[in-house]
């Protein structure tokens, strides 16, 4: 990688950076399980590292879903 001009990246640094890029990028992640070859979800998981703007949209997808629909009296059940 030093070749390359990437001095402090090493090969096993891909293999966490891969997968995040495939999760924030919609992959889902038992798909992702077999990509990287993983045998379980939980050590695909830990190979995620999501960034702040994937925490960010996170974050404001749950607000957006928990602001409608709700009325002044507490949450509706809603047949779908």
């Amino acid at each position: 990688m030093a070749k390359l001009g990437y001095e402090h990246l090493r090969r096993h640094d891909l293999r966490h950076t891969g997968p995040t890029w495939m999760a924030d990028a919609g992959v889902p992640v038992h798909v992702l399980r077999k990509i990287a070859g993983h045998g379980s979800l939980t050590t695909t998981q830990r190979y995620l590292h999501p960034d702040s703007n994937s925490l960010v949209a996170a974050s404001n997808a749950l607000s957006a879903h928990l602001n409608q629909g709700w009325s002044q009296t507490g949450p509706e059940l809603r047949a779908v």
